[in-house]
């Protein structure tokens, strides 16, 4: 590769990852907001309840981690909590898109598996995808705590949130960065304060 275009390259590797760094410093600046989710998921496994998580595309990823840190293990050696990512079964997915439509694939995942006192994680960088805002508008009928991890306007999805954090950019990329960092930071403290004397896995 050519000087020129390597240090082309390597220049434009600085400034996304320092434009990353950037918005997630910011969302960090709403750390009392993450600190309130991260009480109402804890209060909900105190009592029984479970955390129900979904999102499309890399928010569907991140639905996932979300759960499978909980389920798994995050830094300690500790009993699994109680976390069911609505984006893993695929039989599902497949027909209740198919038989009922796209738009219902979590909705109709919540109406089975949820129950009054649970918490919905509904991911969504524009805060605008049909089948999260169903699915949230159905957590609250079901009587769950909807928390939001959207981008800078929040979109449709603000208003159907108890806690909603929107990451104050535009750009999906750095959106998706802030709000892996959220979950990561979220898993850590729900581990740190339910399991304070289990030990570190790693």
């Amino acid at each position: 590769m050519p000087a020129k275009t390597a240090a082309s390259v390597e220049a434009a590797v600085r400034r996304r990852l320092l434009e990353s760094a950037r918005v997630t410093e910011a969302a960090a600046e709403k750390a009392a907001l993450i600190a309130q989710m991260a009480e109402v998921i804890l209060a909900a496994f105190k009592r029984g309840n479970k955390l129900l998580t979904f999102g499309n595309g890399g928010s569907a990823c991140d639905a996932q981690n979300f759960a499978d840190e909980l389920v798994g293990r995050f830094e300690r050696n500790r009993p699994p909590l109680p976390a069911l990512a609505l984006t893993t079964n695929t039989s599902d997915l497949t027909a209740i898109a198919n038989d009922i439509g796209f738009d219902h694939v979590f909705e109709r995942q919540l109406e089975a598996h949820a129950k009054p006192g649970d918490v919905a994680a509904a991911i969504s960088t524009s805060g605008n995808s049909p089948n999260v805002l169903l699915a949230a508008r159905k957590a609250r009928e079901l009587k769950l705590t909807v928390l939001g991890l959207s981008g800078e306007s929040g979109g449709k999805l603000k208003g159907l949130c108890d806690l909603c954090l929107c990451v104050p950019s535009r750009t999906v990329a750095y959106i998706q960065d802030a709000h892996i960092a959220v979950i990561q930071t979220l898993c850590g403290i729900i581990e740190e304060s339910l399991f304070p004397d289990a030990p570190k896995a790693h």
